[in-house]
């Protein structure tokens, strides 16, 4: 029996790796019966996933398979594992060459995500690990990447409050100018980044590569080299595009 705080969320994990490990769709009787679970309670959770789309129920034959947001999450931590290993030595390599660490991270929404962080030894321990959220705004991974996404998008994803929309436009067009961004002590006290981001095979950005540093103790300009170069290798090596 589950010890789970959270029996619901747990019962639910638990049918989703049921149906993916199975090639045809199942009854909710087989489904009951494998994971040991309440009439009642099988039947709630499957009614919740199919809404979410994680689960879809096929009522030709009363069945339930994996739905296509199942699917889509499958999708992409396909593209992002790749993308964790093509990365992983660049950023080691610049993060050394500052003292610092560095970051891989993709566009969610008006956040992004944390695929990876790798650190000098000595490096300071930031709140960027691998799993958290930042607003995009904010930080040089996300302004690297909103700066490529069409106006409407990157418009969608401004969140009033630590800048205002004109200094934001204004970012963005300056990234624009010169292909990279920074952000100096708005994430963390007395640190300092730069993003590059990487280009996909139809111009948007798939990822962004990071770099955090003390202040002043690297020059920004090398710095956006350094990762320019290793985006373009990995977007070569990942995308097919020069």
């Amino acid at each position: 029996m589950s010890t789970s705080r959270v029996p619901a969320a747990r019962n639910a994990l638990e049918i989703l790796r049921l149906l993916s490990t199975i090639d045809v769709p199942i009854s909710a009787a087989r489904i009951r019966s494998e994971l040991d679970l309440p009439r009642s309670t099988t039947y709630h959770l499957l009614k919740e996933m199919v809404d979410a789309g994680f689960v879809v129920h096929l009522p030709e034959n009363q069945t339930y398979g994996l739905g296509l947001a199942a699917y889509s999450m499958a999708a992409a931590y396909a593209t992002q594992q790749p993308l964790v290993r093509a990365t992983q030595g660049h950023l080691e390599r610049i993060a050394s060459s500052v003292g610092g660490s560095g970051h891989l991270s993709r566009l969610a929404g008006s956040e992004i995500l944390y695929l990876n962080e790798v650190r000098a030894p000595g490096a300071l321990s930031l709140v960027t690990e691998r799993g958290v959220r930042l607003q995009a705004q904010r930080t040089a991974s996300g302004r690297a990447m909103l700066a490529l996404l069409p106006e409407a998008e990157w418009k969608a994803a401004f969140f009033p409050g630590s800048l205002g929309f004109g200094e934001y436009k204004e970012i963005l067009r300056q990234v624009r100018e010169r292909g990279w961004a920074e952000e100096v002590e708005v994430v963390a006290r007395g640190q300092a980044s730069v993003g590059v981001a990487v280009v996909d095979h139809v111009g948007r950005p798939a990822a962004a590569l990071a770099v955090t540093f003390p202040v002043g103790t690297a020059d920004a300009t090398d710095v956006a080299q350094q990762l320019h170069a290793a985006a373009q290798q990995v977007a070569k090596r990942m995308y097919g595009r020069r």
